[in-house]
């Protein structure tokens, strides 16, 4: 590969993560071909893009990057592969699943929304990220929960003023 050419990896990797929130590093090496295929084909569904790079180009464009990768360059040994997604546990969702048939991928370390996780131990709590339309999701049914209430103890009280006032009374009390 050229100089010209690995600035011009370096430029396009250091352009993908800028644009990425979600940022995962994984060892895929000793995956033969048809595994690296049906890795690829459950990220493609999972919504995750996934490429192997290499580690000098990587550490280079995490250099180049506005974002702070902490100790995140220093896992850039041996294969990597790098998994980015809208959606924070999508790729940790994807390599739990696939561990179930194989011992790799093994996840090396993730960058989710400027949080950083380093090593395979995190991959059960990287699972647990909500994703924000989930959050999204809990705050507005929290929310909900309280008028839902009101709104029954209106109908329950007999739709007249006398028994909304005894309602709303007995619901300070």
């Amino acid at each position: 590969m050229t100089r010209e050419e690995k600035s011009i990896v370096i430029e396009n990797l250091t352009t993908q993560l800028a644009d990425s929130t979600n940022i995962y590093l994984a060892d895929i090496s000793g995956l033969d071909a048809g595994t690296t295929s049906n890795l690829r084909r459950a990220c493609f569904k999972a919504g995750v893009k996934l490429a192997v790079v290499k580690n000098t180009l990587l550490s280079k464009a995490m250099d180049a990057s506005d974002k702070d990768f902490a100790e995140l360059p220093e896992v850039l040994k041996g294969n990597t592969a790098i998994m980015l997604s809208e959606t924070g546990n999508a790729p940790a969702k994807v390599i739990k699943e696939f561990r179930k048939k194989s011992e790799k991928p093994l996840l090396k370390g993730a960058f989710i929304e400027e949080a950083i996780y380093v090593g395979d131990d995190q991959l059960d709590a990287l699972v647990d990220i909500k994703s924000r339309e989930e959050l999204i999701g809990e705050i507005v049914g929290l929310l909900q929960s309280p008028a839902k209430n009101v709104i029954s103890a209106l109908k329950s009280g007999g739709g007249t003023i006398a028994g909304i006032i005894k309602t709303l009374s007995e619901k300070e009390g």
